[in-house]
């Protein structure tokens, strides 16, 4: 009898666990399917060109950049609940890697940096405050996220974005 109730017990924790990995492999598929549909309308192959000032007033060439080691360029937005998520990831990211971020409609340079104080974030920000970088490259959401090496956009994300999906976008961008 006990070891009838023991089988029993192993197959409901099976079952259980391959009803998890079928739902997460559903959401990966569906977060592609996302992705995919939002990126039809952004830019694709050659990067658009990219020199100005931050606003931490460091000169910023993107191109240039991408040609040493690949860019995580980040669309982020002051008012976007989830670019809060997002956000500390890339911040954490930002230490290893070289990253460029372009805030969307959030004020004036000022307000950017005092944001970017009270969040305790690093990472370079290009202030675009009437939405005409975000134009350029075809955004249409917030946050979206840009590999760029050697002048060419080698993947593309929206929405939620983990430091590892960061990570592998940015390996595997040395291959594309």
């Amino acid at each position: 009898m006990q070891q009838k109730k023991e089988v029993k017990i192993k197959k409901t924790w099976f079952a259980r666990i391959k009803s998890l990995f079928v739902y997460f492999l559903l959401f990966l598929v569906l977060g592609w399917g996302v992705d995919l549909w939002r990126a039809h309308s952004m830019v694709s192959g050659k990067a658009p060109e990219l020199i100005t000032m931050s606003v931490q007033n460091k000169q910023i060439d993107l191109l240039a950049m991408s040609q040493e080691k690949p860019v995580l360029v980040y669309f982020w937005a002051t008012w976007c609940s989830v670019c809060s998520v997002v956000s500390p990831s890339v911040d954490f990211v930002d230490g290893g890697t070289q990253v460029i971020t372009v805030a969307l409609n959030s004020g004036n340079n000022k307000r950017i940096q005092q944001y970017l104080h009270a969040k305790k974030y690093d990472f370079s920000v290009i202030n675009d405050p009437k939405g005409t970088i975000a134009q350029e490259w075809g955004i249409t959401v917030t946050p979206t996220l840009f590999v760029i090496n050697k002048g060419e956009i080698s993947a593309v994300t929206t929405g939620f974005t983990s430091p590892f999906g960061m990570w592998v976008r940015l390996f595997f961008s040395k291959f594309s």
